[in-house]
């Protein structure tokens, strides 16, 4: 009897195990599925941002190198016309940001970062762990119970 008793019990366990085993994945999948929306989310309203910005700044472009142009050749002093360099490269920047390839280059140079360049990323002392945490809340506490 004690022995159907416990092989009962020990089926239960398991099954038991194998579910929160199950609902631990689906919960960790439930939980990247949402940091990754986040991400493409946060992505979309920079790109958004960029496009939105390209546009005023593009508009400051366009008057400030006609009223440049204009000054330079009125004045007949070239030297007028310099601002337009380091703002062109804003401009082409921008534009290269909301509507070209930019951040696609930047998604492959930040892959062969982490394929090639791993120790650039450590973190100094190495990763965080549960005992150091705890060292420093330790540390914390001991800190403000003493004041």
């Amino acid at each position: 009897m004690g022995f159907l008793f416990s092989k009962s019990m020990s089926e239960n366990m398991k099954s038991q195990q194998e579910f929160m085993v199950m609902h631990a994945q689906l919960q960790l999948e439930r939980q990247l599925t949402m940091q990754n929306e986040m991400r493409e989310r946060q992505m979309a309203m920079q790109i958004a941002w960029s496009r939105e910005f390209l546009k005023y700044f593009g508009t400051f472009f366009g008057l400030a190198t006609v009223s440049l142009a204009a000054g330079a050749i009125k004045r007949k002093n070239p030297a007028l016309f310099i601002p337009v360099v380091p703002l062109s490269f804003v401009l082409t920047y921008q534009y290269d940001l909301g509507y070209g390839t930019l951040l696609q280059r930047m998604k492959s140079e930040a892959e062969d970062i982490l394929e090639t360049e791993k120790t650039k990323l450590e973190l100094p002392k190495g990763m965080i762990t549960f005992e150091s945490l705890e060292k420093a809340r330790r540390e914390q506490s001991r800190f403000f119970a003493n004041k």
